[in-house]
C-alpha cells in the first residue's frame, strides 16, 4: 500500500539540490512504498534525479522558479510563495496534492508559509516546533517548543503538551507518554505563573487523555531517559536545545583532542573505538534529523540545513511515520475528548520576537525561528 504523496523543497537547505534528492533515494530505498513531489528548478532536477533511476521512477516534479535565501526575512517569503520551491511544496499539501512537506530551508519562512497556507487545527492557538532529542534511555524523547513562539501561556503550554504526546505516542509506540515542563526547578512552587497554571491544567486532563504528567523536570535531567514529552516556550527550548548540541560538540571535539595527545592516547583509541563509534552515532544530529511544526491542518517538517543525505533520509522516513500513524487526526480527537474551551487562550496582544535579535516590535502569532535549527 502506498503512502500519500511527500513533497520535497528540493532547492532549500546548506547543500540544496543534490543532498536532497539524495535523500529521497535513500528514503526510498528503505520504504518502496514512498512517493514523491519533487519541487524547485525543473532542469536542475532532472539532472540531479538521473543518478538515482528507482527515484526517477516514484517521483514526479513541479517547476519553481524562485528559492527562498537562509537569510531572507519571512515577511519577504511570504510575497514570494507562488513561485519558489518551499511555498509550492506547502501548497501542494493545502491542495490535498501530497500528505506533507518537507524542507531544509529558511526555519523561519518555512514557518510563516505554513502557518498562513494550513491555519491551525481547531483548538490550539499557535503550532509549535518539535523535535526528537536523544536520551539515555531506550528511544529519543520529544520536545517542543523549539523557536516558533518566543512567549507563552499557561494554555499554549497545555497544548503543546497535548500534541508532543500525540507525537511521542507514534514517533516512539509509547501507550501513555511522560510529559513535564521545563523549569528551574521540579518543586511545584517553582517557576512562572504560566508555569504553574499550565501544571494545574495538565492534572486536569491527564486523566482524560493517553498522557502521564510528572511535572517539573530541570534542564539538567531531559536526557536522563525518565521522561517521554519536554514542554517549554520557544525561547527557552531553543536555548536548551543549542546548549545541548554545543554541550555534545565539546565532548566529541575533548575526546578526538584527548586520543590525539600521545602516541598512548592514539593506542588508546584503537581499543576503544567501538565505544567511540557508539557515543559518535547516538550524538550524531542526523540519526535525530527531523523538527515537526506540530498543530496545523497537515505535516510540515524541517530538515536541518546541513543535513546529509542520511539525515535528509530520516526526516523523510519520521514523515512518512506521521502520515501512516494520522498525526494531525489524532491530535483533532485528543483536542476533541479535553474540550477547546479549557485550553484554548483568550485574545491578546501578540509576542515579540527574540530568538534572531530582531529589533523588538509587534510580529504575528509565529515568531521567526533561527535559520539553523
Amino acid at each position: 500500500m502506498s503512502l500519500p504523496r511527500i513533497a520535497i523543497d528540493a532547492m532549500g537547505g546548506d547543500e540544496g539540490l543534490s543532498v536532497m534528492v539524495a535523500g529521497a533515494a535513500l528514503a526510498l530505498a528503505a520504504d518502496p512504498r514512498l512517493t514523491f513531489l519533487m519541487v524547485g528548478d525543473e532542469a536542475r532536477v532532472v539532472a540531479a534525479m538521473a543518478h538515482h533511476p528507482g527515484l526517477s521512477a516514484r517521483a514526479t516534479i513541479r517547476h519553481a522558479p524562485d528559492v527562498v535565501t537562509g537569510d531572507e526575512r519571512p515577511t519577504q517569503a511570504l510575497r514570494r510563495a507562488r513561485t519558489t520551491s518551499m511555498g509550492l511544496a506547502i501548497d501542494a499539501v493545502k491542495q490535498g496534492q501530497a500528505g506533507a512537506a518537507v524542507s531544509s530551508g529558511n526555519t523561519g519562512a518555512l514557518m510563516a508559509m505554513a502557518k498562513l497556507a494550513l491555519r491551525t487545527l481547531p483548538g490550539i492557538d499557535r503550532p509549535a516546533l518539535a523535535a526528537l532529542v536523544p536520551t539515555l534511555g531506550d528511544h529519543d524523547l520529544v520536545m517542543l517548543d523549539l523557536g516558533a513562539n518566543t512567549a507563552c501561556d499557561a494554555r499554549n503550554l497545555v497544548q503543546f503538551a497535548i500534541m508532543g504526546a500525540a507525537y511521542a505516542r507514534i514517533a516512539n509506540g509509547l501507550a501513555s507518554p511522560r510529559v513535564r515542563l521545563l523549569n528551574i526547578g521540579s518543586e511545584e512552587t517553582k517557576g512562572t505563573d504560566d508555569l504553574r497554571d499550565a501544571a494545574a491544567l495538565l492534572k486536569e486532563v491527564d486523566a482524560t487523555l493517553a498522557l502521564s504528567f510528572d511535572g517539573f523536570i530541570e534542564a539538567d535531567k531531559i536526557s536522563r531517559g525518565n521522561v517521554d514529552v519536554v514542554v517549554t516556550d520557544g525561547f527557552s527550548g531553543n536555548i536548551a536545545l543549542k546548549a545541548m548540541e554545543g554541550a555534545a560538540r565539546f565532548v566529541a571535539d575533548l575526546l578526538r583532542r584527548s586520543f590525539s595527545s600521545s602516541l598512548r592516547s592514539k593506542f588508546g583509541f584503537l581499543i576503544s573505538r567501538p565505544a567511540t563509534e557508539l557515543l559518535r552515532h547516538h550524538l550524531d544530529p542526523n540519526n535525530h534529523n527531523g523538527a515537526l511544526f506540530v498543530g496545523l491542518n497537515g505535516i510540515v517538517v524541517k530538515s536541518h540545513g546541513g543535513a546529509t543525505a542520511r539525515g535528509v533520509a530520516h526526516a523523510i522516513e519520521i514523515t512518512a511515520r506521521l502520515l501512516e500513524e494520522n498525526l494531525t487526526e489524532r491530535i483533532a480527537a485528543d483536542l476533541a475528548d479535553v474540550g477547546a474551551e479549557k485550553i484554548q487562550s483568550p485574545v491578546r496582544s501578540s509576542p515579540r520576537t527574540a530568538v534572531q535579535g530582531a529589533p523588538s516590535r509587534p510580529v504575528p502569532s509565529e515568531a521567526e525561528p533561527e535559520p539553523g535549527l
